[in-house]
């Protein structure tokens, strides 16, 4: 079945003077017009095409990549704006209307939006600024601790950031949390951070979790900036969350448990202030080897005693 708005992988049945023609099983021969075409093709091949209405509502293929498909969300600029909408920039040569009765607020022109891609009643792809209606606000079993999502930024609040989740969802990165500099629009990995037991969704920029690996390099990390500090560094794990992230690019929860690590092997100790590197203990050193100088002792001979029994030969006469 052929989906509108969306990516369809389809074979070639035919070439005519004004394109390819795909097989669209029961919805019929879909065109491709020669402008949308891929450098190489032909007959029989498969490809993946995305699926829209022309003009004239005729189904028409393209290779071309939109911004986004239909149940998507993307940061849109508007082109131009008209009695019936607003006509945005999309990615494809066949703008994207957004009707009024969509628009949350009237949309300007050159102004950039959050825009969820739909159909509408007659399956013609249009956009609409009134994300909050497709939305939801809870996580009803989705989701889980730890997973990753992609994300878009949407509105900052006094907490922090919301954001959309996998195009469905709201979730929020903290601001106390974030170090690097963040605008609405952006988009991002994140990690499930936290699922509250409201059901909303606390997110995370960084992994969730004690990563082992990560942390015995960190600890390395940290361990070089003590010793090319001279044995002390002014940085302890209650320090700003912005100095540590400035010094190493981490999260204040990072660093401490990274610290820890450290503090339980006995490599550094916590003192007011910063850390202090642990002195290993030395090997026991070795005495030198000394050569006595060799004295030889006086020949002194034994007197001979024959053996019992032993009979000298005689002389011959």
């Amino acid at each position: 079945m052929v989906e509108i708005g969306k990516f369809n992988r389809l074979r070639i049945a035919k070439e005519r003077s004004v394109g390819y023609f795909f097989d669209g099983g029961e919805a019929g021969d879909i065109l491709m017009p020669k402008r949308h075409q891929p450098d190489h093709c032909e007959v029989d091949d498969e490809l993946d095409v995305f699926i829209f209405l022309d003009a004239e509502e005729r189904l028409t293929a393209t290779v071309r990549k939109p911004y986004a498909q239909v149940d998507e969300i993307a940061w849109l600029k508007v082109i131009d704006t008209h009695r019936v909408g607003a006509f945005l920039d999309w990615g494809l040569t066949k703008d994207l209307m957004v009707p009024l009765r969509e628009q949350k607020e009237l949309m300007m022109p050159g102004q950039y939006y959050l825009v969820k891609i739909l159909l509408d009643d007659s399956n013609r792809i249009i956009g609409s600024t009134r994300i909050e209606d497709y939305l939801n606000e809870t996580n009803e079993g989705e989701f889980e601790y730890g997973q990753e999502v992609d994300l878009i930024l949407a509105d900052e609040t006094e907490l922090g950031f919301k954001a959309i989740v996998n195009h469905t969802h709201w979730g929020l990165l903290y601001e106390n949390e974030v170090f690097q500099k963040l605008e609405k629009g952006q988009k991002h990995i994140g990690y499930i951070k936290k699922l509250r037991d409201d059901l909303k969704i606390d997110l995370s920029l960084k992994k969730p979790g004690y990563d082992r690996e990560h942390m015995g390099q960190l600890g390395e990390q940290i361990l070089a900036r003590i010793e090319q500090s001279g044995g002390f560094l002014a940085l302890s794990d209650k320090s700003p969350p912005e100095a540590i992230y400035e010094a190493f690019g981490i999260s204040k929860k990072s660093y401490k448990q990274a610290v820890g690590n450290l503090y339980k092997h006995r490599l550094i100790t916590l003192e007011e202030g910063g850390l202090r590197l642990v002195p290993q203990a030395a090997p026991p050193a070795v005495k030198p080897y000394e050569a006595k100088p060799y004295q030889a002792k006086p020949y002194q001979p034994k007197p001979y005693q024959a053996k019992p029994g032993f009979k000298a030969p005689r002389r011959p006469e």
